[in-house]
């Protein structure tokens, strides 16, 4: 099926032209509309305090969002707590701990990212291992990082510091697109909350998780990124673009299984398990 027209459910960008799906628009033809469907908010001090973290009892802070950011100086204030300069902060995209500056000075000795992978991050996590961590979560969250750290013996605390609701989408005609850019199993409970027996245009997912939640939602996924051939939605779409002018037949997109991840978590288990051994003979000598 040809796409004329696409929903992101991403913010506008502030340049749309320096996007890359402006890009994408004008050598496919493509009209492309940005309406969030859901919005994060931080938490109150008040859910903040229920939840009894001290954050002084911590050396390290892992985010991978702006708006937990946000929270957690917030709370801080609220709460008085001055966090002491050695603080180290593990970000999961460059463009994440360079928000940090708004609040911090920004020094390399302190301020981690990784590549916006999920092996990334746990990757960097497992290099400062030695840290007590506070994993910094919106609710609510993917399950995955909490499990992973829970499997390699890391030391953290989990807090939520922010919520994601709905956004206003009243009077969005859904129904007028050729297909919907999801980036978060909550842009799809939100799809599948509104527009509960409408008939919906095919669906392109961002990540496993997104992915696994229109399926299990019953949605016609034809696109998923990142795979190796398309990293990004953009590519996605783009390829699926070039397969349709060919002529080609678009088969849904199915869920492939966790082998990968699960082969990657074993290997860092390995070698935490290795650096441990050899802690314990050094210590012996």
């Amino acid at each position: 099926m040809k796409i004329s027209k696409i929903l992101i459910s991403q913010p506008r960008p502030a340049v749309v032209e320096k996007s890359p799906f402006h890009d994408l628009s004008l050598k496919y033809g493509l009209t492309v509309d940005y309406t969030p469907l859901i919005k994060v908010v931080g938490v109150t001090p008040k859910d903040f305090r229920s939840q009894r973290i001290d954050i002084l009892s911590h050396s390290a802070v892992i985010f991978t969002s702006r708006t937990t950011i946000d929270s957690f100086f917030r709370i801080c204030e609220d709460a008085r707590v001055t966090v002491p300069e050695t603080m180290k902060y593990i970000c999961n995209t460059e463009a994440v701990a360079l928000y940090l500056q708004k609040y911090i000075v920004y020094r390399k000795r302190k301020i981690f990212f990784a590549d916006g992978s999920f092996n990334g991050i746990i990757e960097l996590v497992v290099k400062h291992r030695d840290e007590k961590f506070l994993l910094a979560l919106s609710e609510p969250h993917k399950p995955e990082m909490p499990e992973a750290l829970e499997r390699l013996g890391i030391d953290f605390d989990r807090v939520i510091l922010a919520r994601t609701v709905p956004a206003d989408i009243e009077g969005l005609d859904i129904t007028s697109y050729d297909m919907l850019l999801l980036y978060s199993p909550w842009d799809v409970t939100a799809i599948k909350d509104k527009f509960d027996g409408v008939k919906l245009p095919p669906i392109a997912t961002f990540g496993q998780g997104t992915l696994r939640a229109a399926l299990e939602a019953g949605l016609g996924v034809r696109i998923n990124a990142p795979t190796p051939e398309a990293p990004s939605l953009v590519k996605a779409v783009e390829l699926y673009c070039q397969r349709v002018a060919n002529g080609e037949e678009i088969p849904p997109v199915t869920l492939a299984d966790n082998a990968e991840t699960e082969e990657f978590l074993r290997t860092q288990q390995s070698k935490l398990s290795k650096r441990s051994r050899v802690r314990v003979t050094a210590d012996k000598r």
